[in-house]
């Protein structure tokens, strides 16, 4: 798959047909996996592909990093849960379908930690939304690298996540008050899933508009109880379930259980999963005379 890449790689550059390829490269040590922007075909020869390239690449297609796309049209190399998270920009207009080369990875499943696939890739070890995934095939490409995989999905969501949030639904009103605000008391305001995340895409945050101030920037309870809140509350049919934001939050707060929960109403409510179709619209921003009215007191 590397070598595919890699020529593939050389030839957008070479007939212009891209400026830059934003992928992955080793990092100094050779132990991980960072992400690389190639401008050069010579240098296409540093991409790699492997259980270790966990980063959504999806994130420097957004206006965020106006340096990169000042480089010129980018071919973008991305995983199919990397892919939903461009289905969702093109849906909310902040990308345009022909204004990227997407090269598909078919993917079997990512992994965080070197040594965990050095003997092969173990399906206990792949975070939930690997043995969650149905876009192992990628399904909005230009090209498309490697065999079509047979990975077995559930017929209902499980893992660890979903096991937490089975976990917390159990529990009184009380004890889920208790649970979250236990957990959002760590935050350190530090904004890393925001920074990570390719839909959180607005120029200027909320937290950081100060006239009036919406949610105090200090890590104080109150804040940071806003703050995890109304994040979430802005992924409500966004949020495709990638990962990054968990991934990279440094005090570990399950991230993940409250997006996906939120996911979880979402299918319920209107039948829908962001990021399988650019044109389809997230259900928040669209009204259908179709949609549930139950939630209405």
């Amino acid at each position: 798959m590397e070598n595919i890449l890699r020529q593939k790689a050389k030839e957008l550059l070479t007939s212009g047909t891209v400026k830059v390829v934003i992928g992955y490269g080793l990092n100094r040590g050779k132990t991980r996996t960072t992400p690389v922007f190639i401008t050069r075909p010579e240098d296409a020869d540093t991409l790699v592909f492997n259980p270790l390239c966990v980063n959504n690449l999806s994130v420097y297609l957004t206006r965020k990093f106006k340096d990169i796309q000042a480089l010129g049209r980018p071919a973008v190399v991305a995983k199919g849960c990397d892919i939903k998270n461009i289905a969702v920009l093109i849906s909310e207009g902040q990308l345009k379908r022909e204004d990227v080369f997407i090269i598909g990875m078919v993917c079997d499943g990512v992994v965080y930690r070197q040594e965990l696939w050095k003997g092969g890739l173990k399906p206990e070890i792949m975070p939930t939304k690997c043995h969650n995934c149905d876009v192992q095939n990628p399904h909005i490409t230009d090209f498309v690298i490697g065999e079509r995989t047979n990975f077995a999905q559930p017929e209902a969501p499980s893992g660890m996540v979903f096991d937490k949030i089975k976990e917390v639904d159990g529990m009184n009103p009380s004890g889920r008050w208790d649970f979250w605000t236990a957990h959002f008391s760590r935050c350190i305001k530090c904004y890393a899933c925001r920074q990570v995340c390719s839909l959180c895409y607005c120029e200027r945050c909320i937290t950081e508009k100060n006239m009036p101030q919406w949610i105090e920037t200090s890590a104080h309870p109150r804040g940071n109880l806003s703050w995890n809140l109304t994040r979430a509350m802005h992924l409500v049919g966004r949020c495709t379930f990638c990962g990054e934001c968990e991934r990279a939050c440094p005090v570990n707060i399950p991230l993940n259980v409250i997006n996906q929960k939120m996911c979880l109403v979402v299918k319920d409510a209107f039948n829908y999963r962001s990021g399988y179709d650019p044109n389809e619209h997230p259900p928040m921003i669209v009204f259908s005379p179709d949609d549930k009215e139950d939630f209405i007191k």
